[in-house]
């Protein structure tokens, strides 16, 4: 299996950005310098278990959280950012998405016969 890269570089700056740092704040932490920050937040470079560990430490998330993208099982991961995401919607809002995700599972099973 390869690595997705560019979508684990996408969660870290994801969850950077929520807890409003700056990549200088993140690298900093980390102990790597601000390009190389930089290099794994675009996906131009591979980064080191070792690194990605201390980047999820540093952001309060889980290793699982930066790479669910790449696991068979990451359902879990999934499961509870599509719960924080709701957090953030209104009442309608919540409808409307409960629309769209049962339309959404219908036309799937339709798929799958």
């Amino acid at each position: 299996m390869k690595l997705d890269y560019c979508a684990i570089g996408m969660r870290i700056k994801e969850r950077r950005m929520k807890k409003e740092w700056s990549q200088e704040m993140l690298a900093s932490t980390v102990g790597i310098s601000n390009p190389h920050m930089s290099n794994i937040e675009r996906g131009k470079t591979k980064v080191s278990l070792a690194t990605l560990i201390d980047i999820a430490n540093a952001l309060d998330t889980t290793f699982d959280a930066l790479i669910c993208d790449n696991l068979v099982k990451g359902k879990a991961v999934f499961d509870e950012e599509i719960s924080q995401k709701l957090e953030e919607c209104s009442e309608e809002d919540i409808r409307i998405v409960y629309d769209m995700v049962k339309a959404l599972v219908k036309s799937l099973a339709k798929r799958k016969h």
